[in-house]
């Protein structure tokens, strides 16, 4: 499940919870909406802990140009 997964269930599960006021025989849908925020919550923080990682790009530091300092002495007299 992504990020978006996570975030339509907790909506749906926060429109059953706080906004929906009909009944259905054995069913609590305030029960299930909390479920269902829960479920969000878990797969938004599993995504970014789990699978963020993953997503990030790497640098290739081999590809990354070298810089040499060189030092030049000269052998001339000061005076």
């Amino acid at each position: 499940m992504g990020i978006g997964v996570g975030i339509f269930l907790a909506a749906i599960g926060a429109v059953l919870a706080f906004a929906v006021e009909d009944t259905v025989r054995n069913v609590d849908l305030y029960a299930v909406g909390w479920i269902l925020m829960i479920a969000g919550a878990v797969s938004v923080l599993l995504d970014l802990v789990i699978f963020a990682p993953r997503r990030r790009a790497y640098v290739d530091t081999a590809a990354a140009p070298v810089v040499e300092e060189r030092r030049v002495y000269e052998d001339r007299p000061r005076y």
